[in-house]
């Protein structure tokens, strides 16, 4: 199909844009792999899309299309799709004598190893990964409910919250060990108003 999209006057797609793939563990066919083509000739793009397995090879169009060289490459070193006819089908990315592909959903996301310079032998090592802190699952509404003795003791209600601040302090029911407010008098020059103007 490569070469008929390739060299069909109608379609002239000479231009290999990428080469991108998606990992759905769920199907069938995990890996989704998408080439994108120009043709130049008439200003158009097309998008094609395959599918395979990590068992069942493509088939490379890099001795039709160049430019799929490296693209290709980064598909078999991230999720391990393999491209039958390839002339250097090798990792890219990653590190040499790396183990597994990095995009497929089953890779854990702290990966295997850890890579680190030591001082001794004056090179990089590569070791087998140690957490440092062992996951913690929170079966509290909030992690902070575990520690009571540090919550404020004056607990605002929910009707109070859009108040004002000084409107909160003022209703506020006193606690314990807290002084309490003293109420406000209404200014008496408003009552006297409101006498005057009934009158």
């Amino acid at each position: 199909m490569t070469v008929f999209l390739k060299g069909h006057h109608n379609c002239m797609f000479a231009n290999l844009t990428d080469i991108g793939a998606m990992d759905v563990p769920t199907r069938q066919y995990r890996f989704e792999v998408i080439y994108n083509f120009l043709s130049i000739q008439y200003n158009s793009r097309i998008r094609v899309r395959t599918y395979t397995d990590e068992f069942t090879p493509l088939d490379s169009i890099t001795p039709i299309l160049p430019a799929a060289n490296w693209y290709e490459r980064e598909a078999w070193d991230m999720f391990g799709i393999y491209f039958k006819g390839h002339p250097d089908l090798r990792r890219i990315l990653t590190d040499y004598g790396f183990e597994g592909h990095p995009f497929r959903k089953d890779f854990p996301l702290s990966g295997y190893v850890e890579v680190r310079y030591d001082d001794e032998v004056k090179r990089v090592v590569v070791e087998p990964l140690e957490m440092t802190q062992e996951y913690r699952k929170f079966d509290l509404p909030s992690p902070w409910e575990a520690f009571p003795n540090f919550r404020d003791a004056t607990e605002v209600p929910l009707a109070l919250a859009n108040q004002p601040k000084d409107t909160v302090a003022l209703n506020a029911p006193p606690t314990s060990g807290t002084a309490q407010t003293k109420e406000v008098p209404k200014p008496a020059a408003k009552d006297a108003a409101k006498e005057a103007a009934k009158k």
